[in-house]
């Protein structure tokens, strides 16, 4: 604090005297709007007892686009975050300052070693800025002092296209409501909101919650009333004397961790009350568990769908009726505002069947049936019915398998479940781990010299790591094999809510029909991916059948990534592209150095029965690599993905995607097209694998930004969204090293179910869309030729000469 202390006159300003203070569990960030000699915004982020700050001189942006210059300034003190006056004339740092924003911020890398490497990367919850933000230091010239860094934002759901979207207008204070001149003339603050006085009566203690039976059908008829699912924590808040506190299914008080849910049940206009519920993340980016899982870890938005009331002002309503306790619910919560974070769940009386079926095609877990007339009772009932559309089960986590991989804490978790007084072996499960959930699985297990349970196969129990038996994992699968293990297993999270001593398998329930498609065994055929085209799981894998020859032809022997949808094109999705086990054998592997992470396996598809094996994991879309996987150094693809601007036509595109052609045919290379099924068009061409990714990558930018020079009302070669207004995009990433394209005859998880289809330019003209194909089209496609097999055997080479020409060109 000496520099802060030296810069002041505190006898002058009324700013707080600098001392380190005493930082908090949840670390707070702030904004504040300063008219100094130059009005900037002056961004600080609380890091050991301190506010780091920066003067940010145009203020932050929520356009990724903008780098904004942050000036790093001396530490302040933590009581600063509470400033908000004028600083003297004549002072250093004179003018007017406004609590512009102020919330938590949350690291999402190691921020001291950051702070040292001059790269940080955080994620903020405040009234204004929110998601995920980056501070880069800029290297200094000779002799330069101060410390210019740049913030940025990071491309997420927050993200904006108004470069001046935060800064536009006159901002009130986030603490008093008022304005610069307003704080200037020293108005009073304006009153906060009138809230819920504190409440008197006693709160009501935890209650064990009632729990639900697992069946394979939906009841029917008027006695049952039927509500989502949901995917996330149970809770129970207890209301009253001392404030809120939130509890887990097992008791545990979680209203810290749940602190996001602050201030959500200050409203409601009783004296005491205990509510059951469940809490989701306010965002959900992915399946809806891992995404609040994020949210906890990040500390950002929450919501808490309110399902049971159990007492209310000292009445006791357990025994109530089940419909009557929902009636008193809906009237406690009657004023509380839609869209906040406390909200009623929605029910249905009767046709449960179709409840189900319904809540399935919209991607949820399943279904909760409860009997209308039946009383609360803190025990598992078959009043409560629990119908869910996909298998998934909690597991014991027992142990693991060690990887070989680089950085890599273990290649698969060892499950296991409680049958009577012991633990049996459930298993492995390999997938479905982003970098962060592995290490946080590894750091959280202990480790143990015996195995927790006897039954492990010998072969696996050889190699294995024991832990001790008190993580509970929840998992995705398709089916328990003959043997009672899972098959095909996806890691989802850890269950904090859960006590490993309570995990037992439940029964799952059968979900569809069983088919074989050139001898591979498709199961739940019958489950809607492409809802809207009355599209199943089956169609998938006889659609891959279908064009796996052509497929296979163009694309095959490539790196890929997977997009997978294993519940449908409505339910959560994920790109794939390493194999961490569980995937099918008919899938081949191949080992690839990663400049970060050491090397690792990628999945790739040499015949029609890879195809279809994975349309059997959930598998929609197939993305390839530009090279082949027997030289993975040398580009044999270039392709440039024209992505057009929302509001532009299709037309638009079409004249593109000739314009492209034209100017690589005046450099001597003749390219052909694929609609992609989606908005744009691919422009693409076979090459000789005479060069390495990087000249390959260059031309290709070169190339673009030509383009764009040529006709900049037309075309940008930069992806930034502010950049692309009214234009499209000539996408050239896709030729570096890793980048992915669509594959030729790879279907869309879009309505419809679109297919992407090499056309001939001729047939380009006729065209009225980049989504003209379905599955439906493909059997009389099929039965002429394939526009790309031209394209693909016209090898050409990225030559001296062309190149040359590229260069004059760009000189025009």
């Amino acid at each position: 604090m000496a520099d802060y202390n030296a810069k002041r006159d505190f006898s002058r300003t009324g700013e707080p005297r600098g001392e380190v203070g005493k930082g908090r569990s949840r670390r707070r960030f702030l904004v504040q709007k300063h008219a100094a000699s130059r009005l900037h915004y002056d961004f600080r982020l609380e890091w050991h007892g301190v506010l780091l700050s920066w003067a940010v001189t145009k203020g932050p942006s929520p356009d990724p686009g903008e780098k904004r210059l942050a000036v790093r300034t001396e530490d302040h003190p933590l009581d600063y975050g509470d400033f908000e006056g004028t600083i003297p004339k004549g002072e250093y740092g004179g003018g007017t300052v406004m609590l512009w924003d102020t919330g938590t911020w949350v690291p999402q890398e190691d921020f001291e070693q950051g702070l040292a490497d001059g790269k940080l990367k955080f994620t903020l919850q405040g009234q204004r800025m929110k998601g995920g933000w980056a501070l880069v230091r800029m290297r200094g010239k000779p002799g330069e002092t101060r410390e210019n860094w740049l913030l940025i934002k990071e491309r997420d759901d927050y993200a904006g296209d108004d470069p001046d979207g935060f800064t536009k207008g006159d901002a009130v204070s986030v603490r008093t409501g008022r304005t610069m001149k307003q704080i200037a003339d020293d108005v009073p603050a304006k009153a906060p909101p009138e809230i819920t006085p504190d409440r008197t009566r006693k709160r009501p203690a935890f209650t064990k919650p009632q729990l639900a039976t697992l069946v394979a059908e939906a009841p029917e008829g008027d006695d049952w009333l039927h509500e989502t699912k949901f995917d996330g924590y149970r809770c129970l808040a207890a209301l009253g004397k001392g404030g809120t506190r939130l509890f887990t299914r097992s008791g545990k008080d979680w209203t810290d961790r749940f602190h996001a849910l602050g201030g959500a049940f200050d409203p409601l206009p009783c004296d005491a009350a205990l509510i059951d519920g469940e809490v989701m993340a306010a965002r959900i980016r992915g399946s809806a568990f891992s995404a609040l899982q994020e949210a906890l870890k990040e500390g950002s938005a929450l919501v808490f769908f309110a399902f049971d009331l159990l007492r209310i002002d000292g009445e006791d309503l357990r025994k109530t009726p089940q419909i009557e306790r929902r009636e008193r619910l809906a009237r406690l919560l009657s004023g509380v505002p839609t869209g906040g974070p406390l909200r009623l769940s929605e029910h249905i009386v009767g046709k449960g069947p179709e409840v189900f079926a319904n809540a399935c095609k919209a991607g949820a877990e399943g279904i909760i049936s409860k009997r209308i007339d039946a009383p609360y009772r803190g025990t598992r009932t078959n009043v409560w019915r629990k119908v869910k559309c996909t298998r998934r089960q909690e597991f014991v986590i027992v142990g693991y398998s060690p990887s070989d991989k680089a950085g890599r804490p273990f290649a698969s978790l060892l499950l296991a479940s409680h049958e009577g007084d012991a633990l049996r072996y459930k298993g492995r499960v390999g997938t479905g781990f982003s970098d962060a959930a592995m290490a946080d699985v590894a750091s959280a297990m202990t480790p143990r010299k015996t195995p927790p349970c006897e039954d492990v196969p010998g072969d696996i129990a050889r190699d294995a790591q024991w832990v001790r038996a008190d993580l509970v994992a929840e998992v995705e699968f398709t089916e328990f094999t003959k043997d009672g293990y899972v098959r095909h297993g996806s890691f989802l999270g850890l269950r904090d809510d859960k006590k490993a001593r309570d995990v037992q398998l439940e029964e799952p329930m059968e979900d569809g029909s069983e088919i074989t498609v050139q001898g591979i065994r498709i199961s739940s055929a019958g489950r809607p991916v492409f809802p809207d085209a009355g599209c199943t799981k089956g169609d998938v894998a006889r659609h891959y059948a279908r064009v796996g020859e052509r497929l296979i032809a163009l694309a095959g022997h490539r790196p890929l990534s997977l997009f997978r949808c294993p519940s449908g094109i409505d339910a959560p999705c994920f790109f794939q592209k390493h194999d961490g086990g569980g995937m099918p054998h008919e899938l081949s592997r191949v080992s690839i150095e990663e400049s970060d992470e050491g090397s690792a396996d990628y999945l790739y598809a040499t015949r029609t029965e890879s195809l279809i094996a994975a349309a059997q994991m959930g598998s929609i879309e197939f993305h390839i690599w530009g090279a082949r996987t027997d030289r993975l150094e040398r580009p044999d693809r270039l392709v440039f993905d024209l992505d057009p601007d929302e509001g532009l036509d299709w037309s638009d595109v079409q004249d593109a995607a000739f314009d492209v052609r034209d100017a690589l045919a005046h450099l001597g290379l003749q390219s052909g097209a694929i609609v992609t099924g989606g908005k744009g068009v691919h422009v693409w061409l076979a090459l000789r694998r005479t060069r390495g990714w990087n000249t390959v990558k260059l031309f290709a930018k070169t190339f673009a930004h030509v383009m764009a020079d040529r006709a900049p009302d037309r075309y940008t070669a930069t992806m930034s969204k502010s950049k692309r207004r009214g234009r499209i995009f000539i996408d050239w990433l896709r030729n570096e090293r890793g980048a992915t394209a669509i594959a030729p005859y790879s279907l869309r998880a879009r309505p419809g179910g679109p297919v992407a289809v090499p056309v001939s330019w001729d047939e380009l003209k006729t065209l009225d869309g980049a989504n003209r194909f379905s599955m439906s089209d493909m059997a009389a496609r099929l039965k002429t030729g394939c526009p790309a097999a031209q394209v693909q055997d016209n090898l050409q080479t990225l030559s001296d000469s062309v190149i040359d020409a590229l260069q004059r060109l760009s000189e025009e």
